[in-house]
């Protein structure tokens, strides 16, 4: 009789709970999307993602950070740890496990470094969707091939790795067309994906708002839409005559093959998504319009992901967002409200990150939501100066500011994580951004310096006054000092002498006051 181990009763008992674990699934399929696509359905149109808030602390989501990031550890799998899993299913064992990839890219321009340091921020892509790197290898090609993605001889060797060690996924850092997954599947017999699947999947994990969950799911379905497939003649059957179904009457005939109902239902679900997104699309712009009519100043921080734009936020308004060391931890953008040292008041935008070769359906998706950074008056550009290649992280996010109208906007470069960066790269880059600073948001270096120059930055009221106010108008006094610029105030026997400027409806009530 064969008698379990301890370790096997242990795993075999215990089997259903780990396989609930949110981060290390594997990515749904189309017909696992359904539960998803059911949380979407129940929006609400009065909803509004960016609706700014005092960070005083009576804020409620002053802790959410702390929570979210709690609640998105709670299970984690140690990589290397092998147990005895045979009385373990299938499916519960790939539940389990961390999937294990192998990287493939192929280098057509550039030097060696900037291929290897595209390879190495997708290990960071894959390590992040919860799966473990074997192996990386990329290709010296003019154009990645057609059929295959990478040469036909390096398809067998792929396949070779890929038997030698192990993996379960072929990772390729591009976007391939349906034709080239299709031949490089069949050629290395395990599941292949590209850079712009992997994306979608780490959003699909990180979304937490109706809004973000919505966009990422649009994203989703415009890629999944064009890549349809299926084994054998499974997609190709057609409903007619007396099926099993029962069609009866008005059923028979040709009908529709089951590619043509998948590509209908997910046309139909991206249209409601579509309309969903239009109505709070609305409401963000109903928010946006009610801070240019108060002529509240507006500051976005952008940047590459994992650069510390939440990080810089919380420290410059203490907003409490979540902080993780992970590429894209953040996609539902936060706006705080706070105050320069004479009062002024402005809101602070954290933003979605930016990375190279963002895909354009995510683009396309989060336009809503990136739009918060061109309505904006000063972009706080965000480059992690411990980067190998900070430079080429500026190029990367001002290619998407420029696709989303945000190029002509003000900017201030500011030069994040100098506790970790080499001081020769820092002083580089602050010699070639000639508008810069160099901060440490973890250390809370230079930020005092970055706080002067966001407040330089900020576009100054339009009108200017010399006025003689009450001390009966305290209240007046008070708009001054939150939506004015205030260069000289006297205190007098009649009242308080102010000189500075204003916005044009409170310089329209102090010239009643005029001096």
């Amino acid at each position: 009789m064969h008698m379990q181990t301890y370790a096997e009763r242990h795993m075999t008992n215990h089997a259903e709970d780990f396989s609930l674990s949110e981060e290390l699934d594997e990515t749904a399929s189309w017909d696992e999307t359904d539960d998803a696509v059911s949380e979407a359905d129940d929006f609400e149109s009065g909803y509004a993602e960016d609706d700014y808030v005092s960070p005083d602390g009576d804020d409620p989501e002053a802790s959410t950070g702390a929570l979210d990031l709690a609640e998105r550890h709670q299970l984690r799998r140690v990589a290397g740890l092998r147990t005895e899993l045979e009385d373990i299913t299938e499916v519960e064992y790939r539940q389990l496990r961390l999937e294990k990839v192998v990287l493939v890219g192929v280098w057509t321009e550039g030097t060696v470094q900037d291929a290897e340091n595209s390879l190495a921020e997708l290990a960071l892509l894959a390590e992040t969707a919860g799966a473990e790197v074997l192996e990386g290898i990329y290709q010296r090609r003019q154009n990645p091939d057609p059929a295959t993605y990478v040469g036909r001889g390096k398809v067998d060797a792929i396949r070779e790795i890929v038997q030698a060690t192990g993996a379960d996924t072929v990772i390729c850092d591009g976007e391939l067309a349906p034709s080239q997954l299709r031949n490089l599947e069949d050629r290395v017999k395990v599941k292949v994906v590209d850079r712009t699947a992997l994306i979608l999947d780490i959003f699909a994990q990180h979304a937490k708002s109706k809004e973000g969950k919505a966009q990422v799911e649009l994203a989703q379905l415009n890629y999944m839409k064009q890549r349809l497939r299926g084994w054998g003649g499974n997609l190709s059957r057609q409903v007619g005559g007396r099926v099993a179904g029962g069609a009866g009457i008005g059923g028979r005939g040709p009908g529709e093959t089951k590619i043509e109902t998948d590509r209908r239902r997910i046309n139909d679900r991206i249209a409601k998504l579509r309309r969903d997104l239009k109505a709070l699309r609305g409401t963000r712009q109903t928010m946006r319009q009610e801070r240019r009519r108060n002529q509240v100043p507006s500051v976005a921080i952008a940047g590459y992901t994992n650069a510390g734009k939440s990080s810089l936020l919380n420290r410059l308004t203490g907003a409490g967002v979540l902080v993780e060391d992970a590429l894209f931890a953040t996609l539902d953008p936060t706006t705080r409200r706070t105050q320069t040292k004479d009062g002024r008041v402005y809101t602070m935008s954290d933003t979605v990150g930016f990375v190279r070769h963002l895909p354009h359906q995510l683009v396309e998706a989060f336009r809503s939501t990136l739009e918060e950074v061109a309505d904006a008056d000063l972009i706080v550009h965000v480059v992690d100066g411990s980067h190998p290649d900070p430079e080429g992280q500026l190029s990367a996010v001002r290619e998407v500011l420029a696709d989303i109208g945000a190029g002509d906007v003000p900017e201030l470069v500011v030069v994040n994580k100098t506790d970790l960066a080499d001081p020769l790269v820092v002083q580089r880059l602050l010699r070639s951004e000639p508008h810069s600073v160099a901060v440490s948001a973890r250390t809370g270096a230079g930020i005092a310096e970055a706080v002067t120059a966001i407040e330089g930055d900020l576009p100054r009221p339009a009108y200017t006054f010399d006025a003689l106010v009450p001390y009966a108008r305290g209240d007046l006094v008070d708009r001054i000092h939150r939506d004015g610029e205030i260069d000289d105030l006297e205190h007098t026997a009649d009242g308080t002498r102010i000189k500075g400027r204003a916005t044009e409806a409170l310089a329209g009530e102090l010239s009643a006051y005029a001096v």
